[in-house]
């Protein structure tokens, strides 16, 4: 009698959850970040098999027919040297997404660690931070942007292809300029957490600052910089498709969704199609990013009940 009334109590007690399976739950509530998680997915795949996907050579030219409309061999055409648009869209992908993923993780990786540091330490240190990251912040972001941006596209960096040397470069140029609003999200959360009673338990256990920062102060601020993290991916990838297309990013024959956009300006309304594909891509994406980040606003903060 007592070994079922045990068992009864063992089936009545409610499962506590996982906070990362709630997460995941609220998350898969919101259809627009589902969706948009999807299509992220679609467009990473796409990139990574394009040497599968892309039907012809995206460098190969065909002085023959140029500007042609899409056709069953051709399905988005021909550009202006007669290369297939649809293969170029593919291989501009790996670029594009390539530089926003890497400019992304590295800068909030900077940012979460410089502001941690910010916050925790106080004083002195937290002076000299936050007086550099507000003068960062005064600067003109774009006339800089394109002024590094001229200046180093011609390096190559030793053992790695022209288009890749090029990324990486650009990449460094928006990193540089790209971490400073994580930095002042976490130090906000560190100000507030130091204070708290589990940061003077870990010092009175003997925890060295940069323990109690890497074990407890930076998972604690983990949620808002998910979300800037998501978010900032849409502004990476049309700053990075506005450097293109000004002329002063990763420059052509190498793809990219911006330069494929500087390459149809005057043939706009002729082949307005051609201008469509990648801007029409650089907005899917952008959205797509801006969804997630908003479900995962929406999925980490507790006082919203989806």
């Amino acid at each position: 009698m007592a070994v079922t009334d045990l068992q009864s109590e063992t089936l009545l007690t409610p499962q506590e959850e996982s906070q990362w399976l709630l997460v995941a739950r609220r998350f898969l509530r919101h259809k627009l970040a589902v969706a948009g998680l999807v299509l992220i997915v679609i467009f990473v795949l796409a990139a990574i098999l394009a040497p599968v996907l892309a039907p012809y050579d995206p460098y190969k030219q065909n002085l023959g027919p140029q500007f042609a409309d899409p056709t069953s061999q051709h399905l988005l055409g021909l550009d202006d040297l007669g290369r297939d648009v649809f293969s170029r869209l593919l291989y501009a992908a790996r670029l594009s997404l390539f530089i926003t993923l890497t400019v992304n993780l590295i800068s909030e990786t900077v940012g979460v660690v410089v502001g941690a540091v910010s916050g925790y330490y106080g004083g002195w240190v937290d002076s000299l931070i936050q007086r550099f990251v507000e003068f960062m912040l005064t600067l003109p972001t774009l006339p800089l942007l394109l002024f590094f941006s001229a200046m180093l596209r011609g390096l190559n960096i030793p053992g790695l292809p022209r288009e890749w040397s090029s990324a990486i470069i650009i990449s460094f140029v928006l990193i540089v300029f790209g971490w400073m609003g994580s930095t002042r999200l976490v130090r906000g959360m560190v100000l507030s957490l130091r204070e708290q009673d589990f940061a003077q338990a870990c010092k009175a256990l003997g925890m060295s600052d940069w323990q109690i920062i890497t074990r407890h102060m930076i998972p604690n601020s983990m949620a808002p910089v998910i979300v800037d993290l998501t978010l900032g991916l849409g502004g990476v990838i049309v700053l990075e498709a506005a450097l293109s297309f000004l002329g002063f990013g990763i420059q052509p024959p190498v793809p990219t969704w911006g330069n494929m956009l500087q390459n149809v300006q005057d043939r706009m309304w002729q082949q307005p199609w051609l201008a469509f594909y990648p801007g029409l891509c650089i907005f899917l994406t952008s959205l797509a990013f801006n969804y997630v980040g908003d479900g995962l606003r929406d999925a980490l903060d507790p006082r919203l009940k989806l």
